[in-house]
């Protein structure tokens, strides 16, 4: 069989299914960050008064250390698991049938997402209700690199492009989250309301999600690339891990600098008005995920510069040139550095280009990894990338603490 008498993707069904999953893969990380201030709300408010006593042994403190720390510890929660299961996956994908992973796995999301939706309902304690919210976000992230290690797999079966819907609907996960979090902040809603509607809505994605999953294998288009068994000449092992490297390298540079450099940069412009209260969550989040999503979805139309053009890793390389510029912007509190680009202009250019070369780029990466390698290695080369996307991601959040601290 080849590539001539593939039969063709009717209606797109296809594409649109592996969008959806791409979707249902970060949206449930994303909600769980959007809740963040419906989550540090219940801890400021102790059910019982003796836990204070208990734990720390003076009144108030405990609350506002599980507060304080809610933040870090949910990272550390959601990197460390996320970068172990993505690993894991690389080696157990080849012994665990790709349908219990996939399906078992999304399973495993919406199950904990209904739990949680039902505990917004229930009164807890500060310190019960921490540790159950970090379990669950273990359990989520851990399950998550499974799902996404293993759809980056699949795709990598299927021609090039179809690795474009899962990458573009992981941006517009992004999207709907931080467009959800402005719309939180205009209504004035009750933060458990939100919440809960965050959670439902989460559900409801998944369930979508795991419906088109079971819908795929009744697909012609897809059929055919699955039990089509050609092969290509291998290729040397340097140009395997060529594009693995770029793919980790964009990831570190943006995890680096965005939120922890990027959240921290004060308008210039406002003066305690409107703009001031938005400047961060329209200019920083919104704009970045915006961005980041149109850049992802680019790659369905325009696939420049090649798999094997200089100017890939070239394009790669020049992203580096976003530290100095994020950090020589309006960072406050600052010690050493002066502010060269104190207006909100250079800011929201330096985002707009910042957040669409980190989509557009990590979406040509992951598009083309799989196509480096034999047809029969292309599913092991996609779960392979995604476990650099997510070391990249370790690192940049390794990094970020020294962008910070040299400002």
């Amino acid at each position: 069989m080849t590539a001539i008498n593939a039969p063709r993707d009717k209606y797109n069904a296809v594409w649109i299914i592996f969008f959806i999953l791409g979707l249902g893969t970060l949206l449930p990380w994303n909600f769980f960050m959007t809740a963040t201030l419906y989550f540090t709300s219940r801890l400021k408010d102790p059910v019982d008064d003796s836990f204070n006593q208990t734990v720390n042994g003076t009144d108030g403190d405990t609350r506002n250390a599980l507060e304080s720390k809610f933040n870090n510890v949910m990272t550390l929660c959601a990197m460390v698991p996320l970068l172990i299961f993505t690993c894991l996956n690389s080696f157990i994908h080849q012994r665990v049938p790709q349908k219990l992973r996939i399906s078992g796995s999304l399973t495993v999301i919406l199950v904990v997402f209904l739990l949680t939706a039902v505990l917004v309902k229930v009164d807890m304690a500060p310190l019960p209700l921490f540790s159950i919210t970090m379990i669950k976000i273990i359990c989520i992230n851990s399950f998550g690199a499974i799902l996404q290690g293993s759809l980056f797999g699949l795709a990598g079966i299927l021609p090039a492009s179809y690795t474009t819907p899962i990458m573009s609907g992981q941006g517009l996960a992004g999207t709907f989250a931080a467009f959800s979090m402005i719309c939180a902040l205009a209504s004035g809603s009750a933060l458990q309301d939100s919440a809960f509607g965050y959670f439902i809505t989460a559900c409801v994605v998944i369930l979508l999600a795991i419906m088109s999953y079971l819908v795929l294998p009744r697909m012609e288009f897809f059929q055919y690339y699955m039990e089509s068994n050609s092969s290509r000449p291998a290729v040397d092992e340097e140009n395997k891990m060529d594009l693995l490297k770029k793919v980790c390298f964009i990831f570190t540079i943006t995890i680096g600098t965005f939120p922890a450099v990027t959240v921290e940069v004060r308008s210039t412009v406002a003066d305690g008005g409107a703009w001031d209260f938005y400047f961060i969550p329209v200019s920083c989040f919104l704009l970045f995920n915006v961005m980041d999503w149109a850049g992802r979805s680019l790659t369905a139309v325009c696939m420049w510069p090649g798999k094997d053009s200089i100017w890939l890793p070239v394009l790669v390389g020049l992203r580096i040139i976003f530290i100095p510029l994020f950090v020589l912007c309006n960072v406050q509190p600052r010690k050493y550095l002066p502010v060269l680009f104190a207006h909100d202009a250079w800011y929201i250019i330096f985002m707009i280009f910042f957040s669409f070369s980190n989509g557009y780029l990590a979406s040509l990466c992951m598009c083309f990894g799989p196509k480096k390698v034999p047809p029969h290695e292309a599913e092991t080369a996609g779960a392979i990338m995604a476990f650099f996307l997510s070391l990249g991601l370790a690192l940049g959040a390794a990094v970020s603490f020294g962008f910070r601290a040299m400002i």
